[in-house]
């Protein structure tokens, strides 16, 4: 097993990455300090899964679950579930240090600990993510959120877990495109922070996409490693911690045009970040070797390049609702390098425009 710590003072948490956490996750309960009462959030993928064995070592620290099924699927991190969700808390008489578990991916993951930082103004939460993705992105660092008919994650807080459990295990139950769609956020980690990671990622590559074990334990590790030193920098995104956004704003603006159905997130964040790859070309900002190097891992990795079911006519106004525009100005991740990102705001529409249009299918 192995410990990834996010340093943020009195908010400070363990990520535990492992094989079988049950006895670790079970001693961590019993000395939490948590209500009774405690309400798990999975949904109907993960739920018939591994609902029940959580529920259970759960109960064997002494809790009361009751287990809260949501819709699989982007259009459950609504409002309108979150308050399905309030109404089965407040039924089942979960009070102020009740605890409330996530299991499942980043859709999951987002809505409880949105529910947790705005029920009876915050209880606590445990976040036990199920999926790649959610592993190494979402449940690091303390957003959550639901979305908006406008626009993504825009709705929400900061507000951090008590502890992550990431169970190796329930990976076994992945199907090849959720593998795929977190190995987008790992690149992702490469790029903005890490060249010797990416490397690791460019020459390993049937491991990686194999999830060999111990290959998987290092990059799921040295993920969260990368996003716990910049959370604990930057715990709200005041600086640092926009680089975790490279190929974000691209990536939103393509699934909401494709309706959060024809893409999941990594697919989308790797056609973004080749998008920002071709920004930071145009502005003389990185090589086209490395441009070239970001390209070639992502499609050697299964993922997409090119996004279908979209417009620039209709990407480019998006861009304005994301949260990271500031005073109607785009905050762009940029790649300086293989391991290097730069921010700007300055970008010219038409130079966007063209980036748009590169990754677009015809």
């Amino acid at each position: 097993m192995r410990t990834v710590k996010v340093d943020l003072g009195k908010n400070s948490y363990d990520i535990l990455i492992g094989t079988d956490l049950a006895k670790q996750l079970e001693a961590f309960v019993r000395q939490a300090g948590f209500s009774q009462k405690a309400m798990l959030i999975t949904d109907s993928n993960v739920g018939p899964l591994y609902a029940d064995y959580v529920r259970e070592i759960l109960e064997r620290a002494g809790k009361n679950v009751t287990v809260a099924t949501i819709p699989a699927g982007e259009p459950s991190k609504s409002l309108q579930v979150a308050e399905e969700l309030y109404t089965q808390a407040i039924e089942a008489g979960l009070d102020r240090k009740s605890a409330i578990f996530a299991l499942g991916g980043g859709v999951v993951g987002d809505l409880a600990g949105f529910i947790a930082a705005t029920y009876m103004r915050g209880v606590p939460f445990v976040q036990i993510p199920t999926s790649l993705l959610a592993q190494v992105d979402s449940s690091v660092g303390g957003k959550v959120a639901v979305d908006h008919r406008l626009g993504k994650n825009l709705i929400g807080a900061f507000y951090q877990p008590k502890a992550v459990f990431i169970d190796l295990a329930m990976m076994k139950t992945l199907p090849p495109r959720e593998i795929y769609t977190g190995l987008g956020e790992i690149v992702k980690y490469g790029i903005i922070y890490d060249p010797e990671f990416f490397r690791f990622l460019e020459t390993h590559q049937a491991d990686v996409l194999a999830l060999e074990p111990t290959t998987a334990e290092h990059m799921i590790a040295r993920s969260c490693e990368i996003k716990a030193a910049v959370v604990s920098e930057d715990e709200q995104e005041h600086g640092l911690r926009r680089i975790l956004n490279f190929g974000h704003t691209m990536a939103h603006a393509i699934e909401k045009e494709t309706h959060y159905t024809r893409y999941n997130h990594g697919e989308a964040v790797a056609i973004g970040m080749a998008g920002a790859a071709d920004i930071s070309e145009a502005l003389g900002l990185v090589s086209q070797a490395d441009v070239k190097r970001v390209k070639t891992l992502i499609s050697s990795l299964h993922l997409p390049l090119y996004a279908e079911g979209c417009t620039v006519e209709g990407m480019y106004p998006d861009i304005f609702h994301d949260k990271k525009t500031i005073g109607g100005k785009v905050n762009w991740v940029l790649m300086t390098s293989i391991g290097t990102v730069t921010c700007r705001n300055d970008v010219p529409e038409d130079i966007v425009k063209a980036a748009m249009a590169r990754r677009i299918q015809a």
